[in-house]
């Protein structure tokens, strides 16, 4: 039975992959802006250092909140540091540990509820009752006491976003999975004595993954932004490491004579949500498309 079971997999496997390539062949116009943008934060992030102008906490000027200027593109801060060059470093420093805290949230998340579903009776009971309690608090709200508790380093920050993000991902895994669960290929590896860890990565997850990859998306953006806002309130990234939303705080007191330096940083991230947005919904039309094909 199991040299059966194999063909029809990588059949199924090699029948998505083509139907893939297929639908990258007719991007639309949307979808095309949303991979640009995306390949050119993800350029940003990766060659900071040589894009950069100044470093992110070099000062560069005796001047605070210098203007606008062919030497200084976008202005100086409050301490004279080169802004443009903080919006690159904060673009690298703002996506690594956002696309960190999205992977411990997706590797937690899609775990339980694939065992929950699988497993099914108490310990779903269990899992599931945990999870609703944690959801029941405003997540931000747990956030920063689970900061305020072990501090606000970068490691920390990235640990406490990424499981307390999990919840929202486990409720996902554990519906999708519950589906699969109940297909007849399931049930012959349960009948062939297959153990858990096969079941969960080799028969269930394959057949979550169109599902899993554009909530990725969605986690990233959603990430993004609550990284940007503890890090607003100044329990985010610590200066003078350079970040999105301590920029949107530092310079804030530039809207009062009108100057929209403070923007700037709000505007990167929205085009980034923009762009992934973009993306996810181009993915989702065609995901749909692969599952019909299955």
């Amino acid at each position: 039975m199991t040299a059966l079971h194999q063909p029809t997999e990588g059949t199924d496997t090699r029948r998505q992959a083509r139907a893939l390539a297929s639908a990258f062949r007719r991007l639309t116009p949307a979808a095309g802006l949303g991979f640009a943008i995306i390949l050119l934060y993800a350029l940003i992030a990766l060659f900071a250092p040589l894009i950069a102008p100044y470093g992110q906490t070099e000062v560069v000027s005796p001047v605070p909140y210098g203007p606008w200027s062919g030497q200084f593109v976008f202005g100086t801060d409050q301490l004279g540091r080169d802004v443009l060059s903080r919006l690159i470093y904060g673009a690298r420093n703002t996506i690594a540990i956002s696309l960190a805290a999205t992977m411990i949230t997706f590797a937690v998340g899609i775990t339980l509820g694939m065992v929950a579903a699988v497993l099914g009776g108490v310990i779903d009971i269990v899992i599931s009752r945990v999870v609703d309690a944690i959801m029941a608090l405003p997540q931000l709200v747990v956030i920063l006491v689970m900061l305020s508790v072990v501090g606000s380093s970068i490691t920390n920050l990235i640990i406490v976003i990424g499981i307390s993000d999990a919840t929202n991902v486990f409720r996902l895994a554990r519906t999708v999975s519950r589906n699969v669960a109940a297909m007849d290929y399931v049930e012959d590896a349960r009948v062939r004595g297959e153990s858990l860890t096969w079941i969960v990565f080799r028969e269930v997850l394959p057949n979550i993954i169109p599902t899993l990859v554009a909530e990725f998306g969605m986690r990233f953006c959603f990430v993004v932004l609550t990284v940007s806002a503890l890090s607003f309130l100044g329990l985010g990234i610590q200066p003078p490491t350079a970040d999105w939303g301590s920029m949107v705080r530092e310079n804030a007191t530039l809207i009062s004579y009108g100057d929209i330096t403070p923007l700037l940083p709000a505007m990167a991230i929205a085009l980034l949500a923009v762009g992934v947005n973009f993306v996810v919904d181009w993915f989702l039309h065609h995901a749909s498309g692969l599952r019909d094909d299955q």
